[in-house]
């Protein structure tokens, strides 16, 4: 391995961890980490439409499809959830933190 190759490997790595975060919070991408309220609410509102789509397969008897829809809604709505759960704690520790 020459240097260059190290190099970007622990750029990437930095940049991967930046913003520090811990345990399963380092699957969100640094991107998405630092605007997840917006992420968040982009996710549920997929999850509504997912929802609404799967609603109209269901009246038109494609069960098919309105299954796919509906687990579609299901992993949306619950990493909406999961991400803004870590956005209301992280304004939560950030608004107690003892300002120096």
């Amino acid at each position: 391995m020459n240097l260059d190759e190290n190099l970007a490997t622990r750029r990437l790595r930095e940049w991967w961890l930046s913003p520090p975060r811990s345990g399963v919070q380092r699957l969100i991408a640094p991107p998405e980490y630092r605007h997840l309220r917006a992420f968040g609410i982009t996710r549920a509102a997929a999850g509504i439409v997912a929802t609404a789509a799967g609603i109209v397969c269901l009246w038109y008897t494609a069960y098919g499809w309105a299954a796919f829809f509906l687990i579609v809604a299901v992993l949306d709505l619950a990493a909406a959830w999961w991400e803004l759960t870590i956005a209301r704690s992280n304004e939560y520790r950030e608004a107690s933190r003892p300002q120096s």
